[in-house]
C-alpha cells in the first residue's frame, strides 16, 4: 500500500479580518494625529484587499508582490518623506500584528525606504517670526499656535493634539506625546500665556484647538468639543493657512515646521547646551538634533566680526 506525502494546508482562518485589524491597530496608537496620518495607507490597504479579506492572507507570496505594485502605484512618485512615512506606517501596523499572532512575515518586504536629501529648511529670522506673530488681523487662533510653536519647538502634530486638560497654565507647561508615544513636558513664554486663556475662554476639555464650524463627518469623540461640536483642527489646514499668511515673507511661503527649526537655531545661537536643546526638542538622540541647530548666516557672521582683530583694535 502506497502511503502519500501529507503536506500542510494554507488557511487565512486564523486572526480577524483585515479591516477590523486595522481599527485594531489604530485604536492602540495614543496619538490622535499618528492614527489619522497612519490610517491613510493602511485604509487604502483594505480597499485594495476588500474588508473582509483575512489579514492572514497578506502573508501569501503573492500578497507581497501585489502589495508591492500597490505601493508603487499609489506613492511611487511621491517624496522620500512621504514614501517612508507611508511606509513606517504599513510595517508599524505589520509588527503589531505579528505580536498578536496574525501574521508571521512582512508583508510589505516588497517596498524599500527611500533615501531622503540633506535638510536644508531655512531657520527663520528672529524680526521676521516676530513681525508675523505681532502682524495686525492675525485670528486668535492661528496667533496662539504659532506662537506656541514657536517658543516650545514643539512638533505641530504634538501640538494639535494637546486637550484644555493637558494644559497647566499657571505653571506655563503642558503635557504632550512625542514620537513613539513617550509622554514629555513642553513650556513656553509670556506672549503665549496671555493669548491661551483668551483661546480657551473658559473650556476645561475638549481639543485646544478648534476648528471654525461643526464637524461634517463623525469623529471620535477625543476629537470634539464637548459643547460646541466642533472638531479638532488638522494639520492640513493649519499647514494651509500658515502657508497663505506667509506667502510674501521672505523666503515663503514658510512651512510650520520652520518654527520648530527656527526656535531651535536661536537657543542655540544663544548658547543653549547639548541637554537643553535636546530637552527642548523632545529628541532622544544627538544625531536627530544636529540638523536643527545649525547656525545662521547672521550668527557666523556677528561671531566672526567678535574674532576680527582689527574690529577687536577699534
Amino acid at each position: 500500500m502506497k502511503v502519500g506525502s501529507i503536506h500542510r494546508l494554507a488557511t487565512d482562518a486564523v486572526g480577524p479580518t483585515l479591516d477590523a485589524a486595522v481599527g485594531e491597530f489604530l485604536a492602540e496608537l495614543v496619538n490622535h494625529n499618528t492614527a489619522r496620518s497612519y490610517a491613510t495607507p493602511l485604509r487604502a490597504l483594505v480597499v485594495e484587499f476588500g474588508a473582509d479579506t483575512a489579514v492572514a492572507a497578506l502573508d501569501r507570496e503573492a500578497s507581497a508582490t501585489r502589495i508591492g505594485v500597490w505601493f508603487a502605484r499609489h506613492w511611487g512618485t511621491a517624496s522620500p518623506a512621504t514614501i517612508n512615512a507611508r511606509l513606517d506606517a504599513l510595517r508599524s501596523a505589520a509588527g503589531w500584528w505579528r505580536d498578536q499572532g496574525w501574521i508571521a512575515g512582512d508583508p510589505f518586504r516588497r517596498i524599500r525606504r527611500q533615501a531622503r536629501a540633506p535638510d536644508r529648511t531655512r531657520a527663520v529670522g528672529r524680526d521676521e517670526i516676530e513681525a508675523l506673530l505681532t502682524r495686525p488681523k492675525v485670528a486668535l487662533r492661528e496667533r496662539t499656535l504659532w506662537r506656541l510653536l514657536y517658543e516650545t519647538a514643539a512638533r505641530t502634530d504634538e501640538v494639535l493634539s494637546l486637550d484644555a486638560d493637558d494644559l497647566d497654565l499657571r505653571n506655563r507647561r503642558a503635557t504632550v506625546r512625542r514620537k513613539g508615544g513617550a509622554a514629555d513636558i513642553i513650556v513656553w513664554r509670556t506672549p503665549t500665556a496671555r493669548l491661551l486663556p483668551r483661546l480657551l475662554d473658559g473650556r476645561r476639555a475638549g481639543p485646544v484647538f478648534l476648528t471654525e464650524r461643526l464637524a461634517r463627518v463623525e469623529l471620535p469623540p477625543v476629537d470634539l468639543d464637548p459643547v460646541s461640536g466642533r472638531a479638532r483642527l488638522s494639520y492640513r489646514r493649519a499647514a494651509e493657512l500658515f502657508e497663505q499668511a506667509t506667502i510674501t515673507a521672505p523666503g515663503g511661503p514658510w512651512t510650520l515646521h520652520q518654527l520648530r527649526h527656527s526656535a531651535l537655531t536661536h537657543a542655540a545661537e544663544d548658547g543653549a547646551n547639548t541637554s537643553t536643546l535636546l530637552a527642548y526638542s523632545g529628541h532622544t538622540s544627538v544625531t536627530s538634533l544636529a540638523r536643527y541647530a545649525r547656525l545662521s548666516p547672521e550668527s557666523l557672521a556677528r561671531w566672526q566680526q567678535q574674532r576680527d582683530p582689527a574690529a577687536r583694535r577699534r
